[in-house]
């Protein structure tokens, strides 16, 4: 069983289970409330689903593509959850979630996967179907664009304001099963952050 967080659109919260499915799951899709509901989100969770953290085998992060603020919060709720009960954390890319549940809804072909990246930029992901196993196959991104220079403009778009965290866990479980690579441990912010760091006290003249 593993818990999932994903902040990289709005906030999703979810506890699954390879063979039971989606056990509890909640989600806020306000992206300026990250910080303030994601503990809750995650207690809600688990008192829903009756899953004791001794019992979970893993923590999911989704990693983005995300706007910085928002998404290093579930990246270090993630982390410091799994720190604290001592369990493993899986990175999973946040798009691939969204495509993985298009595709289990019965979606075929081709699918732009696109989510709100703020400074009137989008973050997209291109598929072009899934797998044996119905794991979705990216054939490019995520990447970020001007919503008037999108690529694959010949794909179905999806726009998705909340990434599900169930869907971002039975992924996790799905590809744990059949022996997959995870992504890798890095946020896929794609741009520097909103906020730089000062270059130092600015002199002052007499």
């Amino acid at each position: 069983m593993l818990l999932a967080i994903d902040t990289s659109a709005g906030t999703s919260i979810a506890v699954v289970d390879r063979e039971g499915g989606i056990l509890a799951e909640r989600s806020q899709s306000d992206t300026m409330r990250h910080a303030e509901v994601v503990g809750q989100l995650i207690e809600a969770v688990l008192r829903e689903s009756g899953i004791p953290i001794a019992a979970l085998s893993g923590v999911v992060a989704g990693m983005g593509p995300g706007p910085f603020t928002g998404l290093r919060v579930g990246i270090a709720a993630a982390k410091a959850f799994a720190f604290g009960a001592g369990k493993p954390l899986v990175p999973v890319v946040s798009h691939d979630a969204v495509a993985f549940e298009r595709y289990a809804d019965g979606h075929q072909g081709g699918l732009l996967v696109v989510t709100d990246a703020r400074r009137r930029e989008l973050y997209w992901s291109a598929y072009v179907g899934v797998d044996e196993l119905g794991l979705p196959i990216r054939e490019d991104g995520p990447g970020l664009a001007k919503p008037d220079a999108m690529p694959h403009p010949a794909l179905e778009r999806f726009d998705a304001s909340v990434v599900s965290a169930g869907a971002l866990g039975m992924l996790a479980e799905l590809l744990y099963a059949n022996g997959r690579k995870f992504p890798a441990d890095e946020p896929l912010y794609l741009r520097s952050p909103d906020v730089t760091l000062s270059n130092g006290p600015k002199r002052v003249s007499a």
